[in-house]
């Protein structure tokens, strides 16, 4: 297909399995819908305070419904910003830090919060400034890829080819630049059949660009990957969800936001509508409120009437019009207790079937950004951003301005090497982690730079999330179809199991990036309003208008 006489676009998240563009449905000036006069002022429930949840009830809030957020812990989610106790203006992040500029919904939100983004120094970027990479315990030190030897360059040749050759690449990315669905359809929906059922190591394994080269070349893929860091973690998940990011540019460009992520979902609490429907000027959700949210959810119920009851831990009931659940899937099949009619036995198999991803991370305090000092015996730096085989795996350096404490993310790791510091301790955990850098950076002596205690994070260990975010295995592609597909189709479903909603991050398509937590949000967003007997404003057909035409492509059961 030839798109020539199309002006380029820059790259967003539009698709690939349903090519809607979510970012000009925010932006189009008549709104995302209306409801009937006599519905304004309905609450709905939301469950969970992270951007889910609040992208959603801050867009039903300004369409006149009157929405109720339930949170287990803290507002933010897995944007979660935590604080150094001697430096509260310095923070370590605990979930999402780095963004992709091709999130175009999720833009439109940290736009609307007024937040300060910057490029965030991945390895081998510009903005590193420099990197080491260190396997088998040899180091190679670099500012580019093109400063590596050629073992590294034929490795990304590699990829680049293996993508390009399997997936035409090239030319589904620019379907997606120019919003063309039938042509990203055309495109995608074949991919789908075929790489379902393999995963990503199969098709690093079989490509021909790889076949070429050494069972060394993957290993060091696996290890190293480009960008963000190693992929040998993704390895056993279906290569459908790696093509995903690849396609939509999640991989490249990525932004942090100044200040720490949690800011995010923290200003879409407190704010105000630009035109509210129902409500005075200026309210917010957090005005709704009383400025905190209701506690964690117990229970969800039908009440006989056909409402649903949520039953919080203290044993208060309030009845809504529709909820909506944005928390992690388990958490249905283990923390609250949902009435088991109020969802197909099909979504509850693929709720159950979701298999969540380990993650750790442990951060430290410094002084200042050390790294910058050069070693007088080699002239480089003392420390760079650090890509190894060692426990650590992945070393950032987080700038905060010449004169002001800096952080370390000293390690950054998944699954099974997250897995081995599960028991450790904070203290334990940052002490392992120093023994690996100084054999890396032996003349460095980073604990002379070192303040306060460490921070750290074990995602599966939280009851509250039990996993840092999904990562879909081989055959989940009908499972994730049934979730995603779930807030759209409800016209479809028998009338008991209407009125209840899932949204989220391990929803979408995209798990573990803020994106897909904002589009299914605003897919549960259309999905409510039509529920509730509203319609899309005039002129800006929503989500559910265009599902049954672009939605994603239906494999057989």
């Amino acid at each position: 297909m030839v798109y020539g006489y199309l002006r380029a676009v820059e790259l967003t998240a539009f698709g690939p399995d349903f090519p809607f563009p979510y970012d000009g449905w925010l932006a189009h000036p008549a709104g995302l819908g209306r409801l009937p006069a006599d519905v304004k002022g309905t609450p709905v429930a939301i469950v969970g305070a992270g951007v889910a949840g609040l992208v959603a009830a801050h867009e039903l809030m300004a369409l006149g419904l009157r929405p109720t957020v339930y949170e287990a812990e803290r507002i933010g989610g897995r944007l979660r910003s935590e604080p150094f106790p001697a430096a509260p203006d310095v923070v370590a992040e605990l979930g999402g830090m780095r963004f992709p500029t091709s999130s175009a919904a999720l833009y439109h939100y940290i736009g609307r919060c007024g937040l300060e983004t910057r490029d965030f120094p991945n390895p081998l970027t510009p903005f590193a400034p420099t990197t080491v990479i260190d396997l088998e315990g040899v180091s190679y030190f670099a500012r580019t890829l093109h400063d590596l030897p050629p073992l590294f360059r034929e490795v990304a040749d590699a990829w680049d080819s293996a993508l390009e050759a399997e997936t035409h690449l090239a030319e589904i990315q620019l379907a997606m630049r120019h919003r063309d669905p039938a042509a990203v359809k055309a495109l995608w929906d074949p991919l789908v059949a075929r790489w379902d059922d393999r995963t990503f190591y199969d098709f690093v394994a079989t490509s021909e660009a790889f076949a070429r080269l050494s069972f060394r070349h993957r290993e060091v893929f696996g290890q190293v990957g480009f960008g963000t860091g190693g992929w040998d973690s993704d390895f056993p998940n279906s290569m459908l969800e790696i093509l995903r990011v690849v396609m939509a540019g999640f991989e490249t460009a990525q932004r942090h936001i100044v200040g720490g992520a949690e800011q995010l979902p923290r200003r879409l609490w407190s704010l105000p509508a630009a035109e509210p429907a129902h409500w005075p000027a200026g309210t917010s959700v957090a005005a709704l409120h009383q400025g905190v949210p209701r506690p964690a959810v117990a229970r969800i119920a039908r009440h006989p009437d056909g409402d649903l009851v949520v039953t919080d831990r203290w044993g208060r009931e309030d009845r809504f019009a529709a909820v909506l659940v944005t928390t992690q899937s388990w958490l249905l099949t283990t923390s609250i207790a949902v009435d088991e009619d109020l969802l197909s036995h099909k979504v509850w198999m693929a709720l159950d079937r979701t298999r969540y991803t380990q993650s750790s991370k442990t951060f430290v305090m410094v002084d200042r950004p050390f790294w910058h000092d050069l070693d007088p015996a080699t002239g480089r730096p003392v420390m760079s951003m650090t890509l190894t085989d060692r426990n650590t795996r992945g070393t950032y350096l987080l700038d905060n301005g010449p004169d002001r404490p800096a952080v370390i993310l000293l390690s950054y790791a998944w699954q099974g090497d997250a897995q081995k510091v599960l028991p450790l301790s904070a203290w334990q955990r940052a002490e392992l982690a120093l023994a690996t850098l100084d054999k890396i950076y032996p003349a460095a002596n980073i604990r002379s730079h070192l303040l306060g205690d460490p921070i750290t994070v074990s995602w599966e260990s939280d009851p509250n999330f039990q996993g840092a975010f999904k990562g879909a295995l081989p055959g989940h592609y009908r499972y994730n179809h049934r979730m995603y597909g779930h807030a759209l189709v409800q016209d479809t479903m028998p009338a008991h199991q209407r009125g209840l909603f899932l949204a989220g991050d391990d929803v979408s398509w995209t798990p573990g990036w803020a994106e897909g937590a904002v589009q299914t949000a605003l897919n549960a967003v259309w999905g409510v309003v039509h529920h509730l007997g509203g319609a899309s404003a005039d002129g800006n057909p929503g989500p559910g208008e265009l599902y049954p035409e672009w939605g994603p492509v239906a494999l057989p059961d």
